[in-house]
């Protein structure tokens, strides 16, 4: 089995609907008035994941680690897994918190974390996403990969320990309560919800300026600002426009949203790179610009955004 592994997916962010983009809060998370220090209030240790409901766990994330096991009814090797991380999440008292989604009706969740294989183990960690392992495997296997996924988020700060609370402690099981979104989060949530991007805008610009270290309303500000240019707009009308008009920059830089709101993330950075030489100051400026945001939209850990970096940098200068 192999170790714990680096963020594999584009991102998160990149694969899942804006509903994800939750705050992320200092190290050690949000606490309830009554918690002890250190201790996180859930439902319950082993919790159901699905689409609709998955911010909360990217939330929980930041305070005490989540493991997801991606996996199906129908998949018996799903079913021989399933016991082994229950008995670990047991075992670890709330050191982390189990997810368990059934990927065969929650389509998001199982392509943002690439579920070509049932089970599908993997971690999010300070709202990162970390590829684990696929299938099924010795429970001192699996031990050893949680223990390595604890280690990483002790080095982070984050080491929340998750308290059963509401319902009966003992049930494991109990149903996940969403946290609540910051407010500003949740109005730029129910902005995207009803099409109003610019006023998702807005909000997201809020949230930064109260709090410039909140990343996720950084990435959510990029995707909304995304959104709205290409809102009304259909594929063949920004592609016709920008053939028609190669000297339109704004044209061109709409191709390349296109390009990676359809997930052709590579083309979409190589389109502003090629652009970018030709340019004079403030078109080098606008494209640099852009390719800013568009890193936020795929997640900064993905491993096209540091390649794409050094090939600007080399531009620049």
């Amino acid at each position: 089995m192999s170790s714990v592994q680096p963020p594999s997916a584009a991102s998160l962010r990149g694969a899942v609907d804006l509903s994800s983009l939750v705050n992320r809060p200092a190290a050690g998370g949000a606490q309830s008035p009554d918690a002890a220090p250190g201790e996180i209030p859930v439902p319950g240790l082993i919790l159901t994941g699905t689409d609709d409901t998955f911010s909360a766990f990217l939330e929980l994330s930041n305070a005490v680690p989540v493991v997801i096991m991606l996996g199906a009814a129908s998949s018996e090797a799903s079913s021989q897994l399933g016991p082994i991380l229950q008995e670990i999440v047991t075992a670890r008292a709330g050191r982390f918190v189990l997810v368990t989604v059934d990927a065969e009706v929650n389509p998001q969740l199982a392509q943002a974390f690439q579920a070509e294989t049932l089970p599908t183990v993997a971690a999010v960690v300070g709202g990162r996403p970390i590829g684990l392992f696929a299938g099924v495997h010795p429970a001192d296997q699996v031990s050893e990969v949680i223990d390595q996924v604890l280690e990483m988020a002790a080095q982070q700060g984050i080491t929340g320990i998750a308290t059963v609370t509401g319902a009966e402690a003992g049930d494991a099981s109990a149903e996940p309560v969403e946290a609540p979104l910051p407010p500003h989060h949740a109005e730029a949530f129910d902005a995207i919800s009803r099409g109003d991007y610019a006023a998702a805008i807005a909000e997201y610009k809020t949230a930064i300026a109260q709090d410039p270290r909140d990343q996720l309303a950084v990435a959510g500000l990029a995707q909304a600002s995304l959104l709205l240019r290409l809102s009304g707009k259909t594929q063949a009308e920004i592609r016709n426009h920008a053939a028609a008009n190669p000297d339109d920059l704004e044209a061109q830089m709409l191709v390349a949203d296109l390009d990676l709101s359809g997930g052709h993330v590579q083309d979409a950075f190589d389109r502003l790179l090629e652009l970018f030489p030709a340019l004079d100051q403030p078109g080098k400026d606008a494209v640099r610009a852009r390719l800013i945001e568009l890193f936020e939209v795929v997640g900064t850990d993905d491993p096209r955004v540091p390649k794409t970096r050094s090939r600007l940098t080399a531009l620049l200068f």
